[in-house]
């Protein structure tokens, strides 16, 4: 496996394991636990600055577009479709985000905006990187050169140096360990998530 492909599959395993926190967190808000605002805006951090802007960032500017230089479409196939995913999956945190920027006691609209964001987005998620690892990815490294995959390489580390200056990736995945602590993932649902199953609200 190329080392652009290997680091993008090591960013899945943060991203699922906040994913299983989230769950873990909505089934709990879904069983009677207060929503906390401040848990809310953590989750939608984590979920814009690494799982998008970090991760998603890196697919969309430098590996997708290379493979639509090599030929693939922007508007069908497997790359439109992650791209697709992506636009749905922010507009679904989009609602997580705008619950925990809110202010004073959470209502009964936002409470449930809260858990149709979560119950949508964990599933599209968890099946979104099954799609990348077991189908686009590897159909990358047929169709792209060694070549190519060094100067993705160089590519990543640029990026990475550009949207980390802050040091962006140590407080997310820092953020990342905080909710997986607070609320602990459970690996019977994140098995069964990843096989295509889903947690339903009551």
């Amino acid at each position: 496996m190329t080392r652009p492909i290997t680091i993008l599959m090591e960013e899945h395993r943060i991203i699922e394991n906040v994913l299983g926190s989230l769950e873990t967190f909505a089934l709990e808000v879904e069983g009677g636990l207060a929503l906390e605002r401040p848990f809310v805006r953590d989750y939608a951090a984590f979920l814009r600055g690494f799982a998008d802007a970090w991760h998603h960032g890196k697919e969309e500017d430098i590996l997708f577009r290379r493979m639509v230089e090599r030929g693939f479409s922007a508007d069908s196939g497997p790359v439109a479709v992650m791209l697709l995913e992506h636009r749905q999956g922010r507009a679904l945190v989009g609602a997580i985000h705008g619950v925990g920027e809110g202010t004073g006691d959470v209502t009964p609209a936002e409470r449930t905006a809260f858990l149709e964001g979560a119950g949508g987005f964990i599933p599209l998620l968890r099946q979104h990187i099954q799609k990348e690892d077991n189908i686009l990815y590897p159909m990358s490294e047929r169709v792209l050169t060694p070549a190519e995959f060094e100067t993705m390489l160089g590519d990543f580390d640029a990026f990475e140096k550009k949207s980390g200056v802050d040091g962006t990736r140590d407080r997310l995945e820092a953020l990342a360990g905080r909710l997986s602590e607070a609320f602990r993932p459970d690996e019977a649902r994140m098995a069964a998530g990843s096989a295509g199953g889903c947690w339903s609200r009551g």
